[in-house]
Formats: C-alpha cells, structure tokens, sequence
C-alpha cells in the first residue's frame, strides 16, 4: 500500500525534482572512473515520505536500494540547499493563485508534542517533565499552514506570538484588515500591545469563558495540528537538529496544502490527471 495516494505524491516528485540540481550519475573525480553511481533522488524522496508518514528509524526503511547514512546525507543536503522550504512557498503560491489564501482571518495557537531530546526540546509541563516540542503554528482562514517557530514544551504561547507574526512579512501583499484568532492563553495587555503595533485586529477568548463562542474560527489552526500530528515523524520527534525538524514540517505543510489545492480544485477545474472523485 502506498505511503500517500499517486495523486498526491506525482505532482510532488515532479515538482521537486524541477528544484534539484544536477548531479553526475558517476562521480568525474574518481580517478578510476568506477565509482558506485548515485543513488537516485526520486528513491530518496520517497523513504523521506516513508519517514515522515511512518515516524519509524532510518534504519527500519533503509533496503538494498539505498542505506540509512545515504538517507541522512541526501537529507542533509537538500536541507542546506532550502529545498523543502522552497517546495513550500511554491505550493502555497500556488494554492493562492488557484484557491486564495483567507489572509484576512489568521489564526495562532501552540502544540506540544513529544521530543526525547534535541535542540530545541524542552520540559514537557503536560507530560510529566519529560523532553517535548512546542510549535507555535500559523494559518489562514481555511486552515492552510502558513509557518511556524519551534521551542521547547516548557515555553509559554504568548512569548512566542511575535516570531510567529514576523512569518506574514514572507506573503507578500496582505489584506489591509486581518484579524489574528487567539485562545484564552494569549489573554494579555502585552499580546493586544503586539497586535496594536502590527495594525492587526485580535479576537482573543477571555480567561474563564467558553473560548468557542469567542473565537469560533480558532478551530481551523486545531485541525492543522491535528493534520500535522498525523505524521508520526511530527507527533513523537526524534530528531536532534532544529533544521531538520523545519524541513521535516516544510514537506508536511508542503502535502497538506496541495491535498487541500487539489480538493478544492477538483469541483472547478479539470486537468488531465484529475482524480476520479474528491478524495
């Protein structure tokens, strides 16, 4: 059974393997000409979706097509380069120029995952002290992630609201009117003071009351996390590096927003490997 359906993961190698650069099959160098040729990328894409979909070891999805070291060094590689977080831009890119990014109506909320350890784990005060991740995610109106800021679990929301805002300077042109849709836990003078000096509306639920009536389009952001968590690389994260933990969330986001691209587009557009119903 395949790791995600062909519909979704054909546009996505295709795509990707247009950011690539080129590599010699051989490498020239070797002085007797016999080197052992690289390993192709497209194979290397799709244990990366393994990974990402699975959350199992390297080892546990290394074969005879390739080891776990070259996993990890490709990984690497393509991280340094920016290439999951450019497959994310372009898929956002296109999903405002097919659908429309909800920009006027934003959502942020925080979290917590499990982390054994790595640069950026922390307390876990949900957990009983144990490593975790917090995320402090962002989305439009619909639900499409539009970036995040990785602490630790002991971190608080409120703290991490300011980084997380910085990420709509990378959308280019914004609505003249947003309005950020917060939880009771950024109730606060300093968190209306943030969104004051940013020219953004808050509608942020009040300590104490019943935060669905307040903030009723806060429920987009809960479902991206759930759609994030989904991916067991994401839910319980084992890696030790910031940047792969980012490009690991780039390539999630990456196929949450062509999945949602190619729903929404399948009752107004027709392509010619349109799939055969709305999945």
């Amino acid at each position: 059974m395949p790791v995600l359906p062909s519909w979704l993961t054909d546009p996505l190698r295709d795509q990707f393997a247009a950011l690539l650069p080129e590599h010699p099959t051989v490498d020239p160098s070797h002085p007797l000409g016999c080197h052992r040729p690289r390993i192709s990328d497209r194979i290397i894409f799709d244990k990366l979706l393994r990974l990402l979909r699975f959350g199992c070891s390297y080892q546990a999805i290394a074969d005879t097509t390739c080891s776990a070291t070259t996993i990890r060094n490709r990984r690497d590689e393509w991280t340094r380069l920016g290439l999951f977080a450019r497959l994310k831009q372009i898929a956002l890119e296109s999903y405002d120029r097919i659908v429309g990014l909800v920009l006027d109506q934003i959502a942020v909320d925080g979290s917590i995952t499990k982390a054994p350890g790595g640069e950026v784990a922390g307390r876990s005060p949900v957990d009983r002290g144990k490593q975790g991740l917090k995320r402090s995610g962002m989305t439009d109106g619909y639900g499409i992630p539009l970036g995040r800021v990785l602490a630790g679990a002991n971190r608080h929301d409120s703290p991490l609201l300011a980084p997380t805002l910085d990420l709509l300077d990378d959308l280019g042109p914004l609505p003249d009117d947003i309005t950020v849709h917060l939880d009771a836990g950024y109730d606060s003078d300093k968190t209306r003071t943030e969104l004051t000096v940013r020219n953004l509306h808050g509608r942020i639920a009040h300590k104490g009351e019943k935060a669905p009536i307040q903030a009723s389009q806060r429920w987009h952001v809960e479902r991206t996390h759930a759609w994030q968590n989904a991916f067991h690389r994401l839910a319980r994260c084992y890696e030790r590096r910031a940047a792969v933990v980012n490009a690991f969330f780039d390539l999630a986001d990456t196929i949450i927003t062509v999945r949602s691209l190619l729903r929404q587009a399948w009752t107004t557009h027709r392509w010619d490997d349109r799939p055969k119903r709305r999945s």
